[in-house]
């Protein structure tokens, strides 16, 4: 006769309880994880229209945001998939109590060297933003102070004489004609006197400038159209130009006529760039 069949060993209700209670912390980490990725994501565009509300002009991309949010939210979810696939082979273990003591922990270790390594590059990329906003800021100051007095400044990232040849190049290529070029740096060195490169371009269009003329008179007072290069203390370069709404407001001018003189700001930021 055989003898009495033993009992297949259960492992304890603690141990099911722990195993419940590791795998529920680790869904909190993936939970946190793709949260914190969510904002991360969200954080360039919060930027951005930041940057809009606060007419600042975009000069720093903020892509990278949205890399490191999706890379966090992928490894939230790849970190709740490891989880249930780790219970349940852990919970399948203990009912037949095959259950190692030791656990391994390559997976904690591996989750916390990746957000360690997000969150060094993650600095990095806001103290790069600091700094392009300070920048900004800076650039944004000058250039608000200029339009009080109607005039916009831009930035330019070539020397005067680049600029210049750029801008006229452009002003050919549309068929814009370029009344005059005044060389006020040139002319101050003739009798002896110095300063900083600065050229003054005189250009316009009868076809565009005659009807703000027949409009109101008085904007023949500062037509043709002119764009200021110059170089300024500090060695860097700015393109200068009356703005249309200040030519607006002081001539009177009418809506339907403002895209005539409103081009001097693209033709203004393409010679800049």
């Amino acid at each position: 006769m055989d003898g009495p069949t033993q009992p297949t060993p259960k492992a304890a209700l603690s141990d099911y309880l722990a195993a419940e209670r590791t795998m529920l912390a680790w869904i909190r980490t993936g939970l946190a994880l793709m949260g914190f990725g969510f904002v991360v994501a969200r954080f360039g565009l919060f930027l951005q229209e930041l940057q809009v509300t606060e007419h600042t002009p975009s000069l720093q991309s903020y892509g990278l945001s949205l890399w490191f949010g999706t890379a966090l939210i992928a490894v939230g979810v790849a970190v709740n998939i490891f989880a249930g696939w780790q219970h349940a082979r852990l919970v399948r273990e203990l009912d037949r109590c095959q259950s190692a003591l030791s656990r391994p922990a390559l997976p904690a270790v591996v989750v916390a060297f990746f957000l360690a390594l997000v969150g060094i590059a993650m600095a990095i990329y806001l103290i790069s933003v600091h700094g392009s906003a300070n920048s900004n800021s800076q650039n944004t100051k000058e250039i608000s102070m200029a339009c009080d007095k109607g005039i916009i400044s831009k930035p330019s990232n070539h020397s005067v004489e680049e600029t210049v040849e750029k801008l006229k190049a452009i002003l050919q290529s549309k068929g814009v004609t370029v009344f005059a070029l005044v060389d006020h740096s040139g002319e101050a060195q003739k009798v002896g006197l110095k300063m900083p490169p600065t050229k003054l371009l005189i250009f316009g269009s009868p076809k565009a400038g005659t009807p703000l003329m027949l409009a109101a008179p008085s904007i023949a007072i500062d037509l043709p159209l002119k764009i200021l290069v110059a170089e300024d203390a500090q060695g860097k370069v700015w393109v200068s130009y009356n703005s249309s709404s200040y030519l607006e407001q002081r001539h009177g001018l009418p809506q339907d006529l403002l895209q005539n003189i409103a081009v001097v700001d693209a033709l203004a930021a393409k010679a800049a760039e």
